[in-house]
């Protein structure tokens, strides 16, 4: 039987600091619910109620887009070794992008990773656990380094054309405000007149 908290206990942030996998979910009211694996030392635990995790660029922007209209997130870790346990964070999100003021303040709790292209803040209104018993068990070996060679070799601008191209709209249409609250100047407005 599951147990529930209204914040993180020291046991649950010792959990949480061991894992090198995470997963999150987000969703609107209609259309496609989104849930993404997350790694790469990406979170960091501010308190018993906020976290904040650093998002790389990927394939989509799914998790951008849904916070922008419909700020809730789930963050859940499984151990995957050792005493089994599910620990699952529910709360109200919000998005810092690379042009907010509030950047650097987070940005620098991280190790810089290329194509760094927003952080998540995750005020948590619920914690809870379960046995996680039917989890196998995995052994960490070690992080992939492709998709840092990959926003490495593309560069800074190279990225931030892949933003423009790929991670604008949700897979539902809906917009990410990733080139607009990043400082970034949309294709058009670079253009001639």
């Amino acid at each position: 039987m599951g147990q529930r908290y209204l914040e993180l206990k020291d046991s649950h942030r010792e959990f949480i600091a061991g894992q090198k996998l995470f997963f999150v979910a987000t969703a609107m009211q209609d259309g496609h619910v989104n849930l993404s694996p997350k790694g790469m030392d990406s979170l960091r635990v501010l308190g018993s109620s906020r976290v904040v995790w650093l998002n790389v660029t990927g394939s989509g922007n799914e998790t951008a887009s849904h916070i922008e209209h419909h700020p809730r997130m789930t963050l859940m870790f499984c151990a995957f070794e050792g005493k089994p346990l599910i620990l699952r964070l529910y709360g109200q999100a919000r998005a810092i992008h690379r042009g907010d003021s509030a950047w650097g303040d987070y940005y620098d709790l991280f190790e810089p990773l290329p194509g760094a292209r927003q952080i998540f803040l995750l005020d948590v209104e619920l914690v809870q656990v379960s046995c996680g018993m039917s989890v196998p068990y995995y052994q960490y070996v070690g992080e992939r380094e492709q998709l840092n060679d990959w926003a490495r070799a593309k560069g800074e601008s190279g990225v931030q054309a892949y933003w423009r191209s790929k991670n604008g709209v949700s897979l539902d249409g809906l917009p990410t405000g990733i080139i607009e609250k990043s400082g970034l100047v949309s294709a058009d407005e670079t253009s001639p007149q």
